[in-house]
């Protein structure tokens, strides 16, 4: 799998962790600053590990949790596997997180999100919500591969589509390091706790460290688009940037931007809509193509952020929810003094 190919060697601590859980988790990736290196970050301190769970049957997997880890969930867990199940799959970005989960046989402290296998596929696909595809586009450990074929394709997919999506934002020359600037931002304009709550610093944080592994990740898709796009040694990047070229990247985007691209263009026009094929062969001849995009785009962090933060406050609980935005809080005013 390109996106973690160059993450080898998963310490033993993630198998333990795992078997903590019920065992039907078809795939798992830990991600983050306690996972993957970011600048700014102090490797004395003890880190929160972030992981995702993708498992096939939500109310099975949360029923057997909660006889498990009961103490993992907030009050939501006395209205039953059914009803968070169903909190998890229809509200925010379909993810349903525990945070501040000790977990003293390894000294650490957890924070895991569940997601079906299906929200997940779909997320991948068409960025319905941009919100686990996006830490996607990032480097990840992933702990548990999964073997379905559906998933291990979406994965690839998601990682295609960012890059032609990247291209649209970006102009004829660039360096390959704001190319991958431009793919880690994709999540993160737009997402409202950027405002309030994330670390000023986070997109360079992510790029400069991660460099490399950003590299083996989309060198072989670059590649493979050698008639769009050409990545020198040195960094420097050239793209074509005509039309033709423009709608292809367009074609190629996930089916949730291309239908805010048609409702966007159509706004106002009552019975004369265009199809999706003619709005975007309109939006490729139009001078503010990449402004156009990016606003779309940051329009779908926007809604989803801000739906998943507000779902966050009942299954972490009030108490949970104050002690964790604190320290993101904490981390935030840090990063802005250091820009200062």
């Amino acid at each position: 799998m390109a996106s973690t190919k160059a993450l080898v060697g998963v310490s033993p601590i993630y198998a333990r962790i795992l078997s903590l859980f019920p065992a039907d988790i078809n795939f798992c990736f830990a991600y983050g600053s306690g996972v993957v290196k970011q600048s700014g970050s102090n490797a004395k301190n003890s880190k929160m590990i972030d992981m995702i769970f993708a498992v096939n049957d939500s109310l099975t997997w949360h029923r057997q949790n909660m006889e498990m880890n009961p103490n993992h969930y907030s009050f939501l867990k006395w209205l039953g596997e059914g009803s968070v199940a169903a909190y998890q799959d229809h509200w925010g970005a379909k993810v349903y997180f525990n945070t501040l989960v000790p977990i003293p046989s390894e000294n650490v402290m957890i924070k895991y999100g569940v997601v079906s296998q299906t929200a997940l596929v779909s997320d991948l696909l068409d960025w319905s919500e941009l919100y686990l595809a996006g830490r996607l586009h990032k480097p990840v450990m992933v702990v548990r591969p999964t073997s379905d074929s559906e998933l291990r394709s979406a994965l690839q997919k998601n990682l295609h589509s960012a890059i032609h999506c990247a291209l649209l934002l970006l102009p004829e020359h660039f360096t390959e390091k704001l190319l991958y600037k431009t793919i880690i931002e994709l999540s993160y304009k737009g997402d409202f706790r950027m405002i309030i709550g994330e670390d000023k610093n986070k997109v360079n944080n992510i790029l400069d460290p991660q460099f490399e592994l950003l590299q083996e990740i989309y060198r072989p898709i670059l590649k493979s688009l050698h008639d769009y796009v050409d990545v020198q040694e040195s960094g420097l990047c050239c793209q074509d940037p005509g039309t033709l070229a423009k709608l292809h990247h367009l074609n190629q985007l996930p089916r949730t931007p291309q239908r805010a691209l048609v409702r966007f263009w159509n706004r106002g026009c009552g019975n004369l809509r265009q199809d999706t094929e003619d709005v975007l062969r309109a939006v490729a001849h139009d001078p503010d193509c990449s402004s156009i995009l990016q606003s779309r785009i940051q329009e779908i962090v926007w809604a989803s952020s801000v739906r998943q933060s507000l779902k966050g406050i009942l299954t972490a609980g009030i108490f949970k929810s104050i002690q964790y935005s604190a320290q993101k809080i904490k981390k935030m005013l840090a990063s802005t003094r250091q820009i200062q």
